[in-house]
This record gives C-alpha cells, structure tokens and sequence, in this order.
C-alpha cells in the first residue's frame, strides 16, 4: 500500500512526432520506484502525424496495472508552454508536483521517488520556498551517430553548453535555469504557469517569474534526463538560430539574463572588421585564437572519446551553433514574433 502522506506527482510529457522515442520515455516512467498511485502520467499531443498517438494509446491499453495511471490529452496549442499549461490547468487538486519530461527523453527508475526527497529536503532547510528542482541533462542511451556523437561533445564542452540546460555540474546547488523540473503546483499557479508566447525558452522565463515571486530553483545531479538531440548538422544549426531568436525576446522580458559570453562571437566579428580596417597587420588574430581554442578543444574530446574525429568534428558543430545563434539573436531584435520552429522540421521533434 502506498504511503498516503508523501506527495502526488504528475509527470508532464508533450509530444509531437515522437514515434522513434515515445515508448522508452514512457517506459521509464512506468518502471519508477516511486508508489504508482501517487503518480500519474499526462501526454499531451500537439497533433502528431506519425504513429506516436496509436503507439502511446496502445501502451496504455497494455501496461500492467502496478504502474501509474497514464492519459493522452489532446494539446490544440501545438506546442511545449501551452501543453504544460493544459496540464496544470487539469490536474487533480491533490497534486503536489509536476515533472517536466518530453517525449525524446528517459529517466533512471529513482528519478521521480529522488527528485521528491530532494525537494523535501529543500524546504526543510531553506526558509525561503522552492519552486523547483531541475536535474542533468545527458547522452541518450545507445549507439550515437557520428554527427550525433559531435553535437554531444560540443555540448559537453563549456565553448558551447554555456550556462543553460545542458551545462555541467556537480552536486546540489541554486541555479537560475535549471532544467527538467520537479515543479511546486503552488508556486506554477502563483506565477500563472508558462508564457504561451514562447516557443522556445518558456522554462528560462518561468525561472525567472518564479525567482521575482520570491521561489528559490535549485538543480541536483542525483539523477539525470538522458536526452536524444540532434542528429544532422541541417538540423543543429537550425537549432542554433531559434535559440537565439528566442534569447533575444527573453532578454526584452528580463533584461537581467542579458550575459556577455552570448554576444562574445559578435564582438569578436566586430574587433577583426575594426582592425582590418585600421590596417592592422594582426586583423586576423582574434578569429586566428578562436581557431586555436576550437581545435584544442577538438583535441582534447579526440583523446577523451577515443575518437579521431572528434578533431574536426567538435569545431565544426560548435562553429555552427555559434554562428546560426548569433544570427538568431539579430534576427530576433526585428524578427517576426514566432520563428520557424526546427522541432517540426526535424521530425516535429519538441524539444
């Protein structure tokens, strides 16, 4: 019998063409330690043309009965901030928490029953609320492609994770953007749950509200998201651009985000035209050191990967995720307010 006084959590998982990874994402929800009653399962489909509705409606028609109860709504929204939304908008006044998931994504089977202890122990010493605990993000599980294996290793490298989701760390700590969270139903109804006119960078701006409401966010590396990116160099640059478009209308929002590493690659533009054009016989200095740094780079995950390509290919993937986001970030100063959205694009994958 399930403990009645721990908390009730619902797992949020928005969906749209996740055929290729939805049923391992499920699975690993399924498989949690934590007491099936007190956890239930929310799919939310933004209109997948694929088979990932009739293979999720077939999951649950088969799933034992000793694990949470899943259901599949219907997201008109489309997308990731209106599916979050919809799902706190319907969940049972006895939840506690809500887990952010997508679709591409798995967890260990403590995930759930380890982010509540955190949480817990998080309000016990802290006298200030929290508002939620995000976790890390990783390598999916299995064999990696090449194009795959050097997007994870740019990733990886601190030239291209920057301080986001996909940065490295250790331990239990405060964070202004942590990722995959165990969120506090109260403190998401507080702040009116996500900005629908994100695309992308919903959660950064919700990390945001929350921290001006008075909630503490804290990220722990107790457990981990194992996450399937991208796997073409079309599709990461792509990528790239709309990170950057939306940075820039989350920096119009909360200009206190603004940090100067994200217009490091312009500034370095910038300095080379400068010199050129001061017929400086150094002009090309700047770029020339970028090149060095990339290679080491490149280097170092070749030794550390065992894997040669990695020389080559760490430069190029980091090179393009710099470029197509600084484009993004100008783009986004005068852009139309909703970008292409890459996630449709690359298989309609939400991310």
């Amino acid at each position: 019998m399930a403990d009645q006084t721990k908390p009730v959590v619902v797992s949020v998982v928005p969906v749209l063409n996740e055929e290729s990874t939805i049923i391992q994402c499920l699975s690993s929800l399924c498989e949690q330690t934590y007491p099936h009653s007190l956890h239930r399962i929310y799919v939310l489909d933004g209109g997948s043309s694929d088979s990932t509705r009739d293979l999720v409606e077939d999951f649950i028609s088969t799933k034992q009965s000793k694990t949470p109860q899943i259901s599949i709504y219907d997201n008109p929204g489309r997308y990731v901030a209106e599916a979050r939304n919809l799902a706190l908008e319907m969940v049972p006044d006895s939840t506690d928490y809500l887990l952010e998931i997508i679709g591409h994504c798995s967890v260990s089977n403590n995930h759930v029953e380890t982010l509540v202890k955190v949480m817990t122990e998080l309000q016990i010493s802290n006298e200030q609320p929290i508002g939620a605990v995000g976790v890390k993000v990783v390598t999916r599980e299995g064999d990696l492609g090449l194009v795959e294996s050097w997007i994870e290793s740019s990733l990886a490298s601190p030239l291209a994770s920057g301080n986001g989701q996909f940065e490295n760390f250790s331990g239990t700590e405060r964070t202004k953007v942590p990722a995959f969270c165990l969120h506090s139903r109260k403190a998401l109804h507080d702040v009116g749950g996500w900005d629908t006119s994100f695309i992308t960078s919903q959660d950064s701006d919700l990390s945001m509200r929350l921290i001006n409401a008075g909630y503490q966010l804290f990220r722990t590396d107790e457990v981990s998201v194992k996450m399937a990116k991208r796997t073409s160099l079309i599709s990461w640059a792509k990528m790239g651009f709309r990170y950057g478009f939306w940075r820039t209308k989350l920096l119009k929002k909360h200009q206190n985000r603004a940090s100067a590493r994200e217009f490091l690659p312009w500034f370095g533009l910038l300095l080379t035209i400068v010199l050129y054009f001061a017929n400086q016989d150094y002009w090309y200095l700047p770029g020339l050191l970028y090149l060095i740094v990339l290679g080491l780079e490149g280097i170092r995950f070749s030794i550390k990967k065992r894997n040669l390509t990695m020389i080559i290919g760490v430069p190029i993937a980091t090179i393009i995720l710099h470029t197509f986001f600084s484009i993004g970030l100008v783009y986004g100063i005068f852009g139309k307010t909703r970008s292409f959205n890459d996630r449709e694009t690359n298989n309609g994958n939400l991310n």
